[in-house]
């Protein structure tokens, strides 16, 4: 079983990575991208999983751990392997929020797309994605950040009732600090 955490960026992927490694589950990083302004705790990150597409044999390291694939890299998951996607959703008026914040504390440009445009690009994506997903029959849970904050001991008990695994939910939920909840938009009407 390879155990996925999948979403759009800063949508909480990090966050559930320091969940479940909390929780007792081996987690795939590498270490490289190292904490900073933008993610404090750490990004929990494995490099070789870029080339998901060109090595889909690298997931056979990923056996019987927890490992973050960005949501437009699901689509390459070579068949041949169990797998378990939690899927984090944030409301797409915070994701762009962060990415916005996260571009100007780097000193880069921001996106070329209003935010109205970006919205829509990411919900086109992530819709694209959960409905592969769906065709693949891939066990999928989506997790709602907004939830997480809310009840993280909940939220633990039940990511660890997706993946069918004794985790310590104390452990998970522990992970969970509602003052890191920095982007807070209201969604357009």
């Amino acid at each position: 079983m390879i155990y996925i955490v999948s979403g759009l960026p800063r949508s909480g992927t990090s966050l559930a990575m320091q969940m479940l490694a909390a929780g007792g589950l081996p987690v795939l990083t590498d270490g490289l991208r190292q904490p900073d302004a933008n993610n404090l705790r750490g990004y929990y990150e494995w490099e070789r999983i870029k080339q998901l597409a060109q090595d889909p044999g690298c997931m056979a390291e990923a056996e019987g751990k927890a490992v973050k694939v960005i949501s437009s890299l699901l689509l390459a998951l070579p068949p041949g392997h169990d797998y378990r996607v939690l899927f984090m959703m944030r409301p797409l008026e915070e994701v762009v929020a962060s990415q916005a914040a996260m571009i100007a504390k780097l000193g880069a440009q921001g996106a070329a797309l209003p935010p109205a445009a970006m919205i829509a690009a990411l919900r086109s994506h992530r819709n694209q994605v959960i409905a592969w997903l769906e065709s693949r029959r891939l066990p999928v849970t989506a997790l709602d950040y907004h939830a997480l904050m809310a009840d993280p001991a909940g939220s633990a008990a039940r990511v660890a009732g997706f993946f069918e695994l004794p985790l310590d939910v104390e452990a998970m939920s522990s992970q969970v600090d509602p003052a890191l909840h920095r982007q807070r938009a209201q969604p357009a009407p």
